[in-house]
């Protein structure tokens, strides 16, 4: 894990940033296209660049990455065309390690004595450095700056005679999170780590029944899939003409899913884990309503993410829901370099105050989380300015307390508003007349459970709890801790 990514002061919201979506395809003609078409569906989960690998039936393998959104880098008929073959796998990346550059786009693709491998990789390792230090002093020489690069190292000096088994030795070397697919002249590989922090799922195509895998089913619906099942943890699936092979070389554990992926990363008409994320999210709001319901006139969604937590809380409070922030979706990651005053007034090229559903209204407004507070405060401003008599805002999330390392770009905790102030001087902070948060008990009755186990949790929540399940052995490296990471550990 090199350094974490960071945001430009343009781009500097109240959002932890995506974490990355992969697809692979085995067996079918259209391989390529069907990968950009669920590279399309996952692109919520990264925007910064976009590659596709695949592989003819010779062991031929062909590949396009490019920084940038999927449809500026294969919306052209001859790129799809250069990518003949099969099978394909393909990465979005939302860069949480590594920097931007050409080199670190996945997937990573590499010639082994066995011939082509290709790798798209979900996640964070937290040993990556560790091992990346050990693996250079063998000889390795890295081409990226990426963690995901040491799955490729580890299979390289691996003495296991099948690809299958490499990878599996190098797994068991690993620490973190991932959910990844790799494609070799012999198999697509699907594999998630052994707590199944990060997603991923099988489809399958009802004519000619070539196998998916992908981070959402989302992008299932788009190739037209059915879906099959989600890779249990720590599973992993070998696919081939012959079929699909479950493979279980970790021993069982307790399953520790990202909650996040439930309250904002996945997209709403993905079902996570068996659950509809759309209905799940109305149900976090009915509970945030339940808990923190305060008189209002008017229930305001921030769009997108907060929408359904919005309509939940409103049905559950009784309230009027009302589109009273529009969202500007014309507005892409990167504008232009701005000035201090175009940077103060740059919320309003995303979001716009809807007036005449506002003015002389007290106002609830929900959102799905705070984390550096800025976007809160000026969507709250906006919000007065428009004629509200009240603001409150609600939060379908519990306070992000600590940051994430596994594969969800947050910042170093010194960064985190929830980590320096209590609620009350949230609320002054952003300007509202009252804030509150969801508890972690009434977030985890929403996702079906009575409330938290703290000596078993069901999910992930360490951006909540610092309760961190999988061990973070480069914050423990003293020799070679990274700047930021070592800030966010101490802080």
């Amino acid at each position: 894990m090199d350094e974490m990514a960071t945001t430009s002061p343009w781009e500097d919201d109240d959002k932890p940033h995506e974490e990355c979506g992969v697809v692979g395809i085995w067996g079918s003609a259209d391989a390529a296209a069907l990968t950009a078409l669920g590279l399309h569906a996952l692109q919520h989960r990264g925007q910064e660049a976009a590659g596709i690998v695949s592989m003819e039936d010779s062991g031929v393998f062909h590949a396009h990455k490019g920084r940038g959104l999927v449809g500026d880098n294969f919306g052209d008929a001859a790129v799809i065309a250069g990518l003949p073959g099969r099978a394909a796998v393909g990465h979005n990346r939302y860069a949480t390690t590594g920097e931007t550059a050409l080199r670190n786009v996945q997937p990573l693709y590499a010639d082994f004595e066995f011939g082509g491998f290709a790798v798209a990789h979900n996640g964070n390792l937290t040993n990556a450095h560790t091992l990346k230090r050990a693996l250079v002093r063998r000889g390795c020489l890295f081409q990226s700056t990426t963690d995901s690069e040491v799955f490729v190292h580890l299979i390289a000096i691996s003495l296991y005679s099948t690809v299958t088994d490499r990878l599996i030795d190098a797994l068991k070397q690993v620490q973190g999170a991932y959910s990844l697919v790799a494609l070799h002249n012999g198999a697509l590989i699907g594999a998630r780590d052994p707590l199944g922090v990060r997603p991923l799922v099988i489809g399958r195509l009802p004519a000619g029944g070539a196998h998916v895998l992908a981070s959402e089913t989302c992008a299932l619906d788009i190739v037209g899939a059915e879906f099959v099942r989600d890779v249990e943890p720590g599973e992993i699936v070998v696919i081939n003409d012959e079929g699909l092979t479950s493979l279980r070389p970790f021993a069982k554990q307790p399953s520790r899913f990202c909650i996040f992926e439930y309250i904002y990363f996945a997209r709403p008409d993905s079902i996570v884990e068996g659950t509809p994320v759309y209905d799940t999210r109305k149900r976090i709001g009915a509970e945030l309503a339940r808990e923190s319901a305060v008189p209002a006139d008017v229930i305001v969604p921030v769009p997108d993410s907060g929408v359904p937590a919005a309509m939940g809380y409103a049905a559950e409070a009784k309230l009027p829901f009302e589109l009273g922030i529009i969202r500007n979706h014309y507005v892409g990651r990167t504008f232009i370099e701005p000035t201090d005053q175009i940077r103060h007034l740059g919320v309003k090229l995303k979001h716009s105050a809807n007036r005449a559903i506002i003015e002389g209204k007290r106002v609830v407004l929900v959102d799905d989380s705070i984390v550096r507070g800025t976007t809160s405060r000026k969507i709250v401003e906006m919000v007065r300015a428009a004629g509200a008599t009240e603001v409150h805002m609600r939060i379908s999330s519990p306070p992000t307390t600590h940051s994430c390392f596994y594969g969800i770009d947050t910042p170093e905790r010194s960064k985190l508003l929830a980590a320096k102030h209590d609620v009350a001087e949230m609320a002054r902070i952003i300007g509202a007349d009252s804030l509150a948060f969801i508890s972690l008990d009434g977030l985890y009755r929403a996702l079906g459970r009575n409330g938290r186990d703290a000596a078993s949790p069901a999910f992930c929540d360490a951006c909540f709890t610092g309760d961190y399940a999988i061990p973070l052995a480069d914050l423990q490296d003293n020799a070679q801790r990274p700047v930021s990471l070592l800030a966010a550990a101490n802080s």
